[in-house]
């Protein structure tokens, strides 16, 4: 979709709210490229504090961010079993009445109290959501009611993945619908030249990320124990399923062959991801599970390395020819996977080389940025129309 002109006389004021806005690296660089407009004036919202996967984030310094940045305080930033969901900003209303943006952008979920909150106060500013959710499933009160409330009100969104955008519109969403990825630092994750690869060199695999069992890990535990023996697999991460899988390598003996390690920072993974031969994401589809992009994917292919994915929901798709795709736990798949690279070492350059490409073409910060200003004009315009109808 083509972007429209800006308001009449003035740039698209656009207020961007976005919990992850909390770090730099995940939530803020994707509006760098936006000191090259002039037809865009961004202000982004972020919280003082952030909880999440058990354990508090406090906000980044702001840096030299080329937007107006505006952290708030936040409150009930972690809701229990609602998560964060029930989340709001104290002073938002506040910042809205003073900025009177034309559109009001949330990184959030519609049935959040957040999305609520914008929407009450938004006055004649266009409602953008950015969605990830792909599975479609009854919300507990209030926040059925408060999804169908907000979508329907909404004048854009911004989807991670066909099933997302599929989510939206089974809950009463009627308006334009674009497709949105992740952005990728380049100024960190980027390709190094390698070494000429020795005749008899084995396969160095690596996943890095939460541990949980949802990963599909000891699907490929169970390929390497059954598979070829010069397979070897580096993890990097934490989470609770990490005891039972130090267990099942000890089980099918492959201490020799599995390393452990934890969290790191975005240097510290870009450095695992270039020490691999291929890294893998080997997610499977549960009731309440479905990737709905997979960051470390592209993250790896900037990085230059392949990945070995699964057909579980947006894998594939951003995966693209930068790898392979085997079906949901399936060990013989992954063997077969392996035999085959292993007897074609030359298409780990091939697979790598062409995720690079994809990587530049779909998820650079720029592409990203692109993406989320295609969204704000379509939204304004969307509004404008319901105004004048009116």
């Amino acid at each position: 979709m083509q972007e429209t002109s800006p308001r009449p006389g003035r740039p698209l004021r656009v207020l961007s709210i976005a919990h992850s806005a909390v770090s730099r690296d995940t939530g803020r660089l994707r509006y760098v490229p936006f000191a090259k407009r002039d037809d865009l004036e961004v202000h982004l919202v972020g919280p003082e504090r952030w909880y999440q996967f058990g354990r508090w984030l406090h906000a980044d310094p702001v840096g030299d961010l080329p937007v107006k940045t505006h952290i708030l305080p936040i409150r009930l930033p972690n809701g229990g079993p609602a998560s964060w969901y029930l989340h709001y900003y104290p002073g938002l209303k506040r910042l809205i009445a003073e900025l009177q943006p034309d559109v009001i952008h949330l990184w959030e979920e519609p049935w959040s109290v957040v999305a609520m909150q914008a929407l009450r106060h938004r006055g004649k500013a266009a409602l953008v959501l950015e969605v990830d959710q792909n599975i479609l499933k009854h919300l507990p009160f209030p926040f059925e009611p408060m999804r169908r409330f907000v979508l329907r009100r909404t004048d854009a969104i911004l989807s991670r993945s066909e099933h997302a955008t599929e989510v939206c519109r089974a809950c009463e969403y009627t308006g334009p619908a674009l497709p949105i990825g992740y952005g990728v630092d380049a100024e960190t994750y980027y390709s190094l030249p390698r070494p000429p690869r020795a005749p008899d060199a084995g396969l160095h695999l690596g996943y890095c990320g939460r541990l949980v069992i949802e990963k599909g890990l000891d699907d490929c535990l169970d390929a390497m124990a059954q598979g070829p023996a010069n397979v070897t697999l580096a993890i990097k991460g934490e989470g609770p399923y990490e005891a039972a899988l130090k267990a099942r390598v000890t089980a099918l003996g492959l201490e020799s062959r599995v390393t452990f390690e934890g969290w790191g920072s975005a240097i510290e993974v870009a450095n695992f991801f270039r020490s691999l031969d291929a890294s893998i994401l080997l997610t499977r589809t549960t009731a309440t599970v479905r990737e709905q992009f997979g960051r470390a994917i592209i993250e790896s292919q900037g990085c230059g390395v392949p990945v070995i994915g699964t057909t579980c929901g947006a894998i594939a798709e951003v995966i693209g020819p930068g790898g392979w795709v085997v079906p949901e736990s399936d060990p013989k798949a992954l063997i077969a996977c392996f035999k085959a690279i292993l007897g074609d070492p030359a298409s780990i350059a091939a697979k790598g080389e062409a995720g690079i490409t994809n990587v530049r073409d779909r998820f650079t910060y720029d592409a990203v940025a692109r993406d989320l200003a295609n969204a704000w004009f379509a939204a304004r315009a969307h509004r404008d129309q319901i105004l004048k109808g009116r």
